[in-house]
């Protein structure tokens, strides 16, 4: 299973979480049985220099800002076929 977690800090949501909210429905049918979608209040990143901007996400565990859903779908879809 791969696991999404996604911040919904009030920057990431302005800075566009707000569109990552709806993540699932751009996957297909495999992607959902999948993966683990896993809203967050914040992942606390905002404050870290190591990163660019808002909004983060987690995937199994590996950072991603200034997440886009197309990014966030091509680094699953990689995940996936990875494990396969």
């Amino acid at each position: 299973m791969i696991d999404v977690e996604i911040c919904f800090g009030t920057t990431c949501y302005v800075l566009g979480g707000s569109r990552l909210q709806e993540l699932e429905n751009y996957m297909d049918d495999d992607m959902k049985s999948k993966t683990n979608i896993i809203p967050r209040n914040c992942l606390g990143l905002c404050r870290n220099s190591n990163f660019k901007s808002a909004p983060f996400v987690k995937v199994n565990g590996k950072i991603f800002d200034e997440a886009s859903p197309e990014e966030i779908l091509t680094v699953i879809r990689r995940e996936i076929d990875e494990s396969n």
